[in-house]
């Protein structure tokens, strides 16, 4: 295909953002990064142009920073990826705002909303027969108390964006009535009572932790890669997946469109399931509603997501129906430690590691065409496990 000479802007400077820069290179496009703080993407060479941005809590302040932008940048209707939460509800609550200087890959907030809230997507689910675990949506200690639960269980927020940036926790386990009510006042005390969701446990970890990933439209998969993440920091409950391989399940993708397709959904997600042992079901987990932590995975397989949504925003039709299994991806800095701790924990046999980094991969970050990123990703290691805490 002939370089397009077209612009895109990256919100969110992080690994993702720098894979998205990296898979774009291909075709020809003048790359913007914007981020609020720290950025290992603006030492890259795939990038053309980085801006320090106003911190994604400020909706307005943000959304003008984006407009005034374009215009500072002269930018020509480039394409927005945005690689977090909250810059997607940004996005999705400005929309109509950013099409006059963007073209928009997020879909409406009515749209977005389904996968942005947990407590939606979930009513959603059950509404058309996706199974999810069982999850319950106490909106005080008086209704927590009331309900018969089998310990343990894990509390979790429907919206990640307002909990996650506080406590770096996506869920929080509870062993006993007790301490449940603890959790949930501790919950409380950050977000709304509304958010909170009390769930049970899908025994089986990582290695029963499934995604199907695609690019959607018209009711169709127009690309797909599948996985399995079988490591994640921290290995009970992670915050992110270090160690992910593709795998090839049809039943993924029937409960995957299944929903998508009711949602009128369009452009990149990753659908996240659990495989639960006690009756062979997977059940919805979580819907990330744009590119996902090792979504560079699907360039390695033969699918490269971000040039594929450039393509099509632009009107090239695009349509993959096939990609590499048994590919992996490894998040270096965090999966390293991430292994010690299961070594240490005799959970995984050293042997057994080494036999994981075998074969055909995709690191997260090292490229010797582009290595400077992992050197400060390696200097900020240290500062960011101090501020925010390595927990293992």
């Amino acid at each position: 295909m002939p370089a397009i000479n077209h612009e895109a802007v990256i919100i969110g400077g992080d690994f993702q953002g720098l894979g998205i820069a990296r898979n774009l290179s291909g075709l020809g496009v003048r790359v913007l990064v914007v981020d609020p703080g720290f950025s290992i993407s603006r030492f890259s060479r795939y990038v053309d142009v980085f801006r320090r941005s106003p911190s994604y809590a400020d909706l307005e302040k943000f959304s003008n920073f984006l407009t005034d932008l374009a215009l500072k940048e002269n930018l020509r209707k480039p394409v927005l990826f945005p690689t977090s939460d909250m810059a997607v509800h940004i996005i999705a609550k400005n929309r109509t705002r950013l099409e006059e200087h963007y073209l928009v890959p997020t879909p409406p907030w009515e749209i977005t909303r389904l996968a942005y809230d947990k407590k939606q997507t979930y009513t959603l689910a059950t509404e058309i027969g996706v199974p999810i675990p069982k999850t319950f949506f106490p909106e005080s200690e008086v209704e927590l108390s009331e309900q018969i639960l089998d310990f343990p269980v894990i509390l979790k927020p429907a919206i990640t964006a307002n909990f996650y940036p506080v406590t770096h926790l996506k869920a929080i386990k509870a062993n006993d009535h007790q301490e449940l009510l603890r959790k949930y006042r501790y919950m409380s005390s950050i977000i709304d009572k509304t958010e909170i969701m009390v769930q049970e446990i899908i025994e089986g970890g990582p290695k029963n932790l499934y995604s199907f990933c695609s690019l959607f439209s018209s009711g169709a998969v127009k690309a797909k890669i599948m996985a399995v993440r079988l490591r994640q920091h921290p290995m009970d409950f992670g915050s992110s997946s270090t160690y992910v391989v593709t795998c090839n399940i049809k039943q993924l993708e029937e409960l995957s469109t299944r929903i998508l397709k009711k949602m009128n959904y369009y452009g990149l997600s990753e659908v996240e399931f659990m495989l639960d042992e006690r009756d062979n079901t997977f059940k919805l987990i979580d819907i990330n509603p744009r590119t996902w932590a090792w979504h560079t995975l699907g360039a390695k397989t033969g699918v490269n997501f971000s040039a594929l949504l450039f393509r099509d925003l632009h009107n090239d039709p695009v349509q993959l129906d096939s990609f590499e299994t048994g590919v992996t991806w490894i998040r270096e800095v965090s999966d390293v430690a991430t292994a010690i701790s299961e070594i240490a924990k005799h959970r995984l046999k050293v042997v057994d590691y080494l036999g994981t980094l075998r074969g055909k991969k995709e690191l997260a970050v090292f490229s010797s065409r582009d290595p400077l990123p992992f050197v400060a990703e390696l200097l900020w290691a240290p500062y960011m496990w101090c501020k925010r805490g390595f927990r293992i």
